[in-house]
Parts: structure tokens; C-alpha cells; sequence
């Protein structure tokens, strides 16, 4: 994969792995368009990529992510790759979160961030080429305390992305998913508690974790080698990824049935 010329559209680009992915993939020579909530801050951004499109929304808005793509397809006549990067985490246990926690971590996470997808591989699937990554995490292959919202949308997120790809994969689209463990970013500042309201603070692990513009460059690169899963961590997280990784022939299989017509017998009734 090449980055060079391509257009990159990247929600969650204002700050943290999306504004370091979206640094990284311009100066590879892509064309990026950014997403997210702050403008100022995508501005920020957008200095340091070269010819850039800020498209600012809230990923809840189903409205203005049809405008918003419609806009990121005609701008350079066509969406190349996209990264389904927008999301908040939580740090609160099960038995003292609200329910309208999940709600709103599911919506953010795991909702808007299939809309995003739904809205591109249209798009995608008719000019035979494109890639999507979906940015979920270590808490998405392994069941974490304190995160039982943000794992059950982790987990989500991948087995969306895993059945997409298996659709997608005679059409020439990849289906990229990306598990990073502890980045240093604002996660877990932001991160959502029992209340709804945000935590404030950092963790250990998060401050002292890997620099996001390290982790911005293994995803690329991971990309670009053609890699369907492509684990970010270090330490035990990096071993509980690998332990939890699944089998290249696993997801071949699944591939081989799409080629074998499974859809089309599903859609006859057969």
C-alpha cells in the first residue's frame, strides 16, 4: 500500500493517535481530511499536513456525517482510506455506572463508527479499491476492569469489522483492524466515570505508555504491509493481543466462503 497521492479521511484527528496518524500520513504524501468536534484544534492539525480538509461534526450526528462524506468524496474525487477513530473510553466498575454510560460510549464508539463505514464502502466497493481501518484496542480482544462499556464496543467494533472484511474481501477493499494498548494521549483523562462525567485524570500506564506518534507509524505501517490485524502494545498487553490474535488462516477460511458464493446461497434461501 501506498500512501502517496491518496486521500485519508480520519475522525478523531484533533488531537492523540488521530492527529498523530494524520501528521504521519501526510508527510508519507496523502491528501488527509480531518474529523472531530474541536475546529481550532483541527486547524492545529491541518498546519502541519499540507493541502488538508477540516470537516468538523459530532459522530452522533447521522446528518452531518452525510454531509460531511459527501463532501470528503468530492473534494478529491474519492475517499481512498478511512480510519474510524472517533471514540471515548470509561474508568468506572460495572455495579456504579449508569446506564446511560453504555448508552453513550456505545453510540460514540461503536455506532457512529459503523455509520462511518456504512457510508464509504458503497463508495469504495464501485471504484474496486479502498481501505478501512477501525482503531479499537487491547480492551477489544481481552475483557479489562473498570472498561466493561468500552470492551463490549472494542469487541463490537472488531466483529464488525471482521464480517465486513469476509464481505468485502472479492471486491478490492481491505478491512484493517487496529488494537493499540496503552498509548500516550488524553484516554483516560477523558474517559467517561460511573456518572457520565469525565474523569479528569491520567493513568500511569497511559503517561508512560507508547508515544503516539509511535504508535501512528506501526499502524501505517501495518497498513501498508497489508496486515488485517495489526496489535499496538507493549509488555504484557502486547502478549495478551498476541494471545488473543486471530489465526491468518481462520480469517482466510471466512474469506473462501464469500468466494464460494456463501452470500449469495444465504440471500436465495439456500
Amino acid at each position: 500500500m501506498n500512501y502517496t497521492g491518496k486521500t485519508v479521511w480520519i475522525t478523531g484527528a484533533s488531537s492523540g493517535i488521530g492527529a498523530a496518524l494524520a501528521r504521519d500520513v501526510a508527510a508519507r504524501g496523502a491528501h488527509v481530511v480531518l474529523s472531530g468536534r474541536d475546529k481550532p484544534r483541527l486547524a492545529e492539525v491541518a498546519a502541519d499536513c499540507g493541502e488538508s480538509l477540516i470537516l468538523p461534526f459530532d459522530v452522533r450526528d447521522e446528518a452531518a456525517l452525510a454531509d460531511a462524506t459527501a463532501k470528503a468524496i468530492a473534494w478529491k474525487d474519492g475517499v481512498d482510506m478511512a480510519f474510524a477513530n472517533a471514540g471515548v473510553s470509561q474508568r468506572s466498575r460495572a455495579l456504579k455506572t449508569d446506564m446511560q454510560v453504555y448508552r453513550d460510549i456505545i453510540a460514540i464508539d461503536l455506532t457512529a463508527q459503523i455509520a462511518f463505514s456504512q457510508g464509504l464502502i458503497g463508495h469504495m466497493v464501485e471504484r474496486g479499491s479502498g481501505a478501512l481501518a477501525f482503531v479499537s484496542s487491547i480492551a477489544g480482544k481481552v475483557g479489562v476492569p473498570m472498561r466493561t462499556a468500552y470492551c463490549a464496543v472494542k469487541f463490537g467494533l472488531a466483529g464488525y469489522a471482521d464480517a465486513l472484511r469476509a464481505e468485502l474481501s472479492q471486491s478490492g477493499v481491505s478491512v484493517h483492524v487496529i488494537y493499540p494498548g496503552s498509548v500516550a494521549t488524553d484516554v483516560a483523562r477523558n474517559a467517561l466515570v460511573g456518572d457520565g462525567t469525565q474523569r479528569g485524570r491520567s493513568d500511569k500506564v497511559i503517561d508512560e505508555g507508547i508515544p503516539a506518534p509511535d504508535a501512528a507509524k506501526a499502524m501505517l505501517d501495518g497498513m501498508a504491509a497489508d496486515e488485517r490485524e495489526i496489535i499496538i502494545a507493549q509488555g504484557m498487553e502486547a502478549g495478551m493481543g498476541e494471545m488473543r490474535r486471530t489465526p491468518e488462516a481462520l480469517m482466510d477460511q471466512v474469506a473462501a466462503m464469500v468466494a464460494n458464493g456463501y452470500m449469495e446461497r444465504m440471500e436465495e434461501g439456500a
